[in-house]
């Protein structure tokens, strides 16, 4: 049976006004009810399925997932608070199965009681373990525990699929600055939890670059301004202050997780639309993020064959060029190299003809019957081979007029390779018709 809850003792209040004190303020300003919480209407507005899930007091097992600083913690003790589930929080970064079991041993136990189920919250589940993960899903799936996980990560990828099958997805998004202006005033105005006893004031210019350059991470916001008035020795936070307490790091990106994904389709889409602006620019996010050079070149020269291909030959030569050099100089100075090639390859001449020519071969030796090596194409060289016709009527290409000599090299009428008109293509496909015209002008097959 669930162990009975003890009142909280005068110690217990102490303990948590000095738990308090430390704490930064990101943490102290954590609303105490759904009404303060601040932005993602998208999910909470009138009539969304969480707010439905909230107003029936039945909340299920849920994932949220977003970038850093959007509430996400704060609005799982919220959910819990607002339909009187009792929370218990576990991180998946220092937790383990035997923690998750021990968890899951209480909530039957007061399933058992006739109590209501607990609810669990794991911050970081996507670092939780296929062990652990599969160790939630019976409980889960029986409602013996209500799930909460929270993850900057895209749970597609990071979480397994028959937790996600039994829980409910809620994306939440970076705050406007507007919201993070609405939090930062919230904090400054506030006696007890935030800094309005510290008799500084807080020019509107500093609050609107922190809301700002945060980038929707409201706990990035609140941490500089926590510094930006603790520092304040005359008294007054302009802007200049608070960009110094903001500092540099880069915010919003994660080499592992959406982040890698996102930018590496903006970086790749932005080459093939000859964009060398907008390819530089994202090339640059991810490199100041710390994206792993050998990952930006692999996709390089697998774009120079995918998307520019014999429209410029020179192009994989180039690229592959540039993958050994940035393995030779490393960084910061393989950032030049990386430059030159993405200028290259955006400014390139495009063509997907080869990308097409193979995936449209691959699919007929799939789907079709296989074609039969024609017996002039086999191989004669072992002894009985040709006995077995293996041979008969090759023609040998150099002995022809031009190289090209009218043989029937395939044994049934197809078409794979189109080059485009661009570029260095454009010479191909005048050579193509001609030799075409020679092997003997073969249509494209039905």
């Amino acid at each position: 049976m669930a162990a009975k809850k003890q009142s909280p003792s005068l110690f217990d209040d102490v303990e948590q006004d000095n738990m308090n004190a430390v704490a930064p303020l990101a943490a102290r300003m954590r609303p105490d009810s759904l009404d303060q919480y601040i932005g993602q209407s998208q999910i909470l507005g009138d009539g969304k399925l969480l707010r439905r899930m909230i107003d029936s007091k039945r909340l299920g097992s849920i994932i949220l997932f977003g970038p850093p600083g959007t509430g996400k913690t704060t609005l799982a003790y919220l959910l819990a608070k607002e339909t009187g589930t009792e929370l218990r929080q576990l991180s998946a970064v220092s937790s383990g199965v035997k923690d998750v079991r021990e968890v899951l041993a209480e909530a039957g136990d007061r399933i058992a009681a006739g109590d209501p189920p607990l609810a669990l919250f794991i911050d970081e589940i996507h670092r939780f373990s296929k062990s652990q993960q599969d160790a939630l899903l019976p409980d889960v799936e029986a409602g013996i525990v209500s799930l909460i996980g929270a993850t900057t990560a895209n749970p597609h990828f990071a979480v397994n699929g028959a937790l996600i099958s039994r829980s409910q997805l809620f994306q939440l998004t970076s705050l406007t600055p507007n919201d993070v202006e609405t939090l930062l005033r919230r904090a400054l105005q506030d006696p007890v939890k935030g800094l309005a006893d510290h008799g500084v004031s807080v020019d509107d210019d500093a609050i609107a670059f922190l809301a700002e350059a945060c980038e929707g991470d409201a706990r990035r916001a609140l941490t500089a301004l926590e510094i930006a008035v603790g520092s304040a020795g005359d008294g007054k936070v302009d802007r200049a202050a608070a960009a110094e307490s903001m500092g540099n790091r880069l915010a919003g990106y994660d080499a592992t997780g959406d982040d890698h994904y996102d930018l590496a389709s903006a970086l790749i889409k932005s080459i093939r639309g000859s964009d060398v602006d907008a390819a530089m620019y994202w090339l640059a996010r991810m490199l100041e993020g710390g994206e792993d050079i050998r990952f930006l070149c692999r996709r390089l020269v697998i774009l120079a064959s995918e998307d520019i291909g014999n429209a410029d030959p020179q192009a994989l030569t180039i690229t592959v060029a540039a993958m050994q050099a940035c393995e030779f100089v490393g960084l910061p100075e393989a950032q030049l190299t990386l430059s030159q090639t993405v200028a290259y390859l955006a400014l390139a001449p495009k063509s997907n003809a080869a990308t097409r020519a193979i995936g449209a071969a691959r699919r007929d030796v799939r789907d079709r019957p296989i074609l039969a090596v024609p017996a002039a194409l086999r191989d004669a060289h072992y002894s009985g081979a040709k006995t077995l016709g293996h041979g008969d009527g090759y023609i040998y290409a150099h002995d022809a007029a031009g190289g090209i000599a009218a043989q029937d090299y395939l044994g049934e009428d197809r078409r794979y390779y189109e080059p485009t008109d661009r570029g260095f293509e454009a010479t191909l496909a005048e050579r193509l018709t001609k030799i075409r015209q020679i092997l003997g002008d073969r249509g494209a097959s039905d």
